[in-house]
């Protein structure tokens, strides 16, 4: 008894290892699938944080349309221009000269006070601020917001003020009636608003996940193109064929991409100054889960492509959907449920939220404990659908073999 079950678990293993060499040759023999998982996986993180390196961007040119020419209004670019973020470079008499100015790249911002400004101020009514940013990137419009929106602020604190001051509430009585709570901001994580550090980490777990799955279903597709099959690669036989083909499989994309995995979230933030709050065993574990749950996404999802070029067809829309859906920049507590329970198809969404939670935060994976949770169900349902979807491919498989003879 004993005799078999070595005999088997001998068997078992060098099954598992012979499909293991067999998908890693396929992987490195196909220049497509390396072009997306080394090249790309190499290459878009170095990318991105270059485009990105500086993370903020202080003292933006920018031109004012000032069409009021009032006391209010210079006193609000006075505020605007104090700001860190811009810098008044030009004043315009109208939207055509700014324009022209832009197109020249000479300011990348215009903000436009428009000529009834004062009266309405004066009248009690809402006054309005127009502002235009050069969208070649977002730094420009993110720096242009932030000031012209300190700004507003300070200037809306002063109009109350003159206002009750006129009703005859004057002194800490005013303050009070503008200001009932005090507040004082204070940004966690984040101090300097970098761009890089906010954008950067979500990117950089949704890079594991779209590599894996571009390439990994190219690869199956192709095989089926070939007529060939993943469940062909193991005995085929039962339960255990199908278990030994998804292990040796899935440990081929786990060895690669545990290593990309390391260098994509730890070297490289390191290397170009990104935090890396937090301690190397939890990421390291972190990025486990997440990468198995990636590989059985993988998986199951192309179980139904049977051509090489489909997915490329039909889902590249969904690297966007995947990274907003992650919470990242708006929180999930927001999004109608339906887009909630459809986020959570996706690993990247309980990757990148708990990459955030670890890494920029420095928290234990206590804290990442429902992100675990949901990688780890993730797991154990794709794991399970994968399978069932090669047991029945391979069922296919063999009927189409008996058709035949």
């Amino acid at each position: 008894m004993g005799n078999r079950k070595a005999t088997y678990l001998g068997t078992w293993i060098k099954e598992v290892y012979a499909i293991f060499a067999s998908e890693m040759k396929r992987i490195f023999l196909d220049r497509g699938v390396c072009i997306i998982f080394f090249l790309a996986g190499l290459g878009y993180p170095l990318l991105y944080n270059f485009m990105y390196c500086n993370g903020t961007l202080d003292e933006m040119p920018i031109a004012v349309v000032d069409l009021a020419d009032c006391a209010d209004s210079r006193a609000y670019l006075r505020k605007v221009n104090d700001t860190r973020e811009v810098r008044i470079k030009y004043h315009c008499a109208s939207m055509e000269e700014a324009r022209r100015l832009m197109e020249k790249r000479k300011i990348h911002g215009i903000v436009l006070i428009p000529s009834d400004y004062a009266h309405r101020l004066a009248a009690g009514e809402q006054a309005t601020i127009s502002t235009y940013a050069d969208m070649s990137s977002l730094l420009y419009y993110k720096s242009l917001t932030m000031a012209t929106n300190y700004a507003m602020l300070d200037e809306i604190r002063e109009i109350q003020l003159e206002r009750y001051a006129a009703a005859g509430t004057v002194g800490e009585q005013a303050c009070q009636l503008v200001e009932a709570i005090p507040y004082e901001e204070n940004i966690p994580y984040n101090n300097a608003f970098s761009y890089t550090i906010f954008f950067i980490p979500a990117v950089l777990i949704l890079l594991i996940q779209q590599t894996m799955f571009y390439g990994g279903t190219m690869l199956a597709g192709t095989m089926r193109e070939e007529g060939d099959s993943p469940f062909m690669l193991g005995s085929g036989k039962g339960a255990g064929g199908v278990i030994r083909v998804m292990a040796g499989r899935g440990l081929a994309y786990f060895v690669i991409y545990m290593v990309l995995g390391i260098y994509i979230t730890i070297i490289t933030p390191c290397v170009f100054g990104q935090p890396v709050n937090g301690r190397f065993g939890d990421l390291l574990l972190l990025l486990v889960f997440y990468v198995l749950a990636c590989i059985m996404f993988t998986f199951t999802v192309s179980s139904f492509f049977r051509k090489r070029e489909t997915v490329f067809v039909t889902l590249l829309f969904l690297s966007p959907v995947a990274i907003l859906l992650s919470g990242f920049s708006w929180p999930t507590s927001a999004f109608p449920w339906y887009w909630r329970a459809f986020s959570y198809l996706f690993p990247s969404t309980f990757g990148i939220q708990g990459y955030l939670n670890v890494n920029t935060a420095g928290c234990d994976l206590q804290m990442a404990g429902p992100q675990m949770m949901g990688l780890s169900i993730q797991i154990m349902v794709y794991f399970v659908l994968a399978c069932l979807n090669l047991y029945l491919e391979g069922r296919q498989i063999a009927k189409h073999s008996r058709d035949a003879e």
